[in-house]
């Protein structure tokens, strides 16, 4: 079946397409890159379909909610190099705050801050009230165009017109499988496995693009110590609010309450390292808290047991070796991807991919 999609209110700047121009293109996945791209093909008056699979658009930008408050639980923060970006982000400067752990320390592997640490001249910045927050507002105008819960399984050419394409996919809800046909263009803004599981081989020049690119994966643990904010123990353990660290368990720790915009319940995220992530890739969560629990202690000093304790693995959430180019479009067939990955893994590079593939195609 064919996806109607409700009108999208265009901004009054946007040049919108000609009835003959304009084109259905389906965008799969809603991470930043995903929400760049078809918001930018809306804007030229374009019709477009998102499918996330998750039940909320961000993808890595993503917030976990516990009782003692939120964790970034993927991007901990971004950094405005490219004026594009830049301008973007000031048409919501109420979602947007600096964040004072700019001076990032670097630890040494037994968590002392090393002497070559200094203030970092590039600010940091974090969505409030959590990192979702920029990408859930962006994706506003999508309306019902954005398909959340929705795995698409399966890209093959329309069976009414073999010149379009068509998606199967299967709703994470209730397990039921649609089809929905009549694309002139399908966008992939997801990380590369599942990039390359849905080409096959439909795009042999996108394929190749995509061979060489490589995503280490990352453990995540979110540990909240409300115990912390009593009276008489108003803070605990380091006075930095994030760090590097050269433990071979840990590379990233930053206290999530130091955060603006977020409570004040004592919580840290702690992000392992990827050679260590990758060796762990198989483990079962409670075996990886455990050990990441332990070398927290080690690096902080903090052996006090959390009252909250959580973990999750990001398979592909570092990029080690880029696809080298902003983002990969193949004309003939009508089939592009865009991501972090193409050159590099930061929010920023994620949001430029999408919006150079989009208008790449447009």
């Amino acid at each position: 079946m064919t996806l109607r999609t409700t009108a999208q209110k265009r901004p009054k700047k946007a040049k919108p397409a000609s009835a003959s121009a304009s084109k259905h293109f389906a965008v799969i996945g809603a991470g930043i890159a995903g929400v760049a791209c078809a918001r930018t093909l809306v804007q030229a008056g374009h019709r477009v379909t998102v499918f996330e699979r998750g039940a909320q658009p961000g993808g890595r930008m993503a917030s976990e909610v516990s009782p003692f408050g939120s964790f970034d639980s993927g991007a901990q923060y971004f950094t405005v190099r490219d004026p594009r970006f830049k301008r973007v982000l000031q048409t919501t400067p109420e979602l947007c705050r600096p964040w004072s752990a700019n001076a990032v320390r670097v630890l040494d592997a037994r968590g002392r801050v090393a002497e070559a640490s200094l203030p970092r001249p590039e600010p940091h910045f974090v969505a409030q009230p959590g990192m979702n927050a920029l990408v859930a507002y962006w994706a506003r105008p999508l309306g019902e165009s954005l398909q959340t819960g929705t795995q698409v399984t399966h890209i093959e050419r329309d069976a009414l017109d073999p010149a379009r394409w068509q998606l199967r996919t299967l709703a994470e809800k209730d397990e039921s499988i649609h089809v929905y046909s009549g694309f002139d263009a399908v966008l992939l803004a997801t990380p590369p496995n599942p990039a390359r599981r849905l080409l096959g081989k439909l795009s042999p020049a996108l394929s190749q693009h995509l061979a060489p690119v490589k995503v280490a994966p990352c453990w995540s643990l979110m540990i909240a110590f409300p115990n912390a904010n009593q009276p008489t123990l108003s803070h605990l353990g380091p006075q930095w609010n994030a760090a590097r660290s050269t433990h071979h368990r840990v590379a990233w720790l930053a206290r999530e309450s130091s955060k603006p915009g977020r409570q004040v319940i004592e919580r840290w995220t702690l992000q392992a390292s990827a050679d260590w992530s990758q060796e762990h890739l198989q483990d079962d969560a409670p075996r990886v808290q455990a050990k990441l629990l332990r070398a927290f202690a080690e690096i902080t000093g903090i052996r006090t047991e959390p009252s909250y304790a959580h973990t999750r693995c990001w398979p592909e959430a570092q990029t080690l070796v880029p696809a080298g180019q902003p983002h990969l479009w193949d004309a003939k067939t009508g089939l592009g991807a865009a991501g972090d990955w193409c050159t590099g893994h930061r929010v920023e590079e994620a949001f430029l991919s999408g919006l150079s593939l989009a208008l790449a195609v447009h």
